[in-house]
């Protein structure tokens, strides 16, 4: 991919084939790619081989290496862009000579996929070792080379919907490091307003995203997309945010194992949080407590 169709957009001989448009696009299409090549070429794939009689003790390579994978976030953040410009030159005839030329039965669409497949893939290959591996010398490595990777998926996924949010005007970056999303059903009770609106909000709850920043939590309005692949994906209006300087937490509410309370300046505003199950309770509150303290 990086030799076949990458540098041949750079090929002084094929620009007569590329568009207009789709020069210096480079970056948009391939993201991140050839720094991911590079990485498992010099590094991870060396430090694999050497573990070839010793496969137990793999989880180190990941380990040491675990920073490294982090490019992966890089690469998976672009995809969107880079799908979308896809989309509108795909039949392109200077990918139909490239892919010709390399003799590819499939698209560069389906090797562009290849590296969001392969940092999936780590997880389910580290499981299938620790099966193996329960009493062996190595295992404590395998488990926590598998929960940072987990990690590392965890980011993945959390900054692809994060890069979703739409009609935020600060930037997102100086509220820190995204810790958890996801969607609840939001009761709000602000001491300011009408009484009319207050019954109201008691009974019908809002559906709302929630971004959990070291700084901020941001609450928006999910949209779903109509189209195909990353088209289809979810993008997230945003509504307001809540500085947690400013934030404080209740964490029962009476009758509901599910629900609990951000409150803000006092509980001037209140807002009552319902997760789906208990269990995402738990992390979120800890996470919050964790943030608080």
């Amino acid at each position: 991919v990086l030799q076949g169709y990458a540098a041949e957009m750079d090929n002084p001989l094929m620009a007569h084939l590329i568009s207009p448009e789709l020069q210096n696009k480079k970056d948009v299409l391939f993201g991140n790619m050839e720094e991911i090549y590079h990485f498992h070429n010099r590094i991870c794939l060396r430090e694999l081989e050497t573990y070839v009689e010793y496969p137990e003790l793999v989880g180190r390579c990941f380990l040491d290496q675990m920073e490294d994978f982090q490019i992966y976030e890089k690469y998976c953040q672009n995809k969107p862009r880079s799908e979308s410009l896809w989309r509108q030159f795909s039949d392109s005839v200077f990918f139909q000579e490239c892919q010709r030329k390399l003799d590819h039965k499939l698209s560069l669409d389906s090797y562009l996929l290849k590296p969001v497949q392969r940092i999936t893939k780590y997880q389910l290959l580290l499981k299938e070792m620790l099966k193996y591996s329960k009493n062996c010398e190595g295992a404590e490595d395998l488990q926590e080379a598998l929960t940072s990777i987990l990690g590392i998926l965890k980011a993945v996924n959390d900054s692809m919907h994060q890069i979703a949010i739409t009609g935020y005007d600060g930037n997102l970056n100086e509220l820190g490091k995204l810790l958890m999303q996801g969607s609840f059903n939001v009761w709000t009770d602000h001491k300011k307003g009408h009484t009319k609106v207050k019954d109201l909000a008691r009974f019908k709850p809002m559906q709302r995203h929630l971004f959990l920043h070291e700084k901020a939590v941001l609450f928006c309005k999910k949209r779903e997309e109509n189209g195909e692949g990353y088209e289809k994906a979810p993008s997230y209006s945003y509504k307001h945010s809540l500085n947690m300087a400013a934030v404080g937490i209740t964490e029962n509410v009476k009758g509901d194992a599910k629900k609990f309370e951000i409150w803000y300046n006092a509980r001037e505003e209140v807002y009552i949080i319902q997760a789906p199950t208990p269990e995402v309770k738990a992390t979120w509150v800890n996470e919050i407590r964790k943030v608080l303290t």
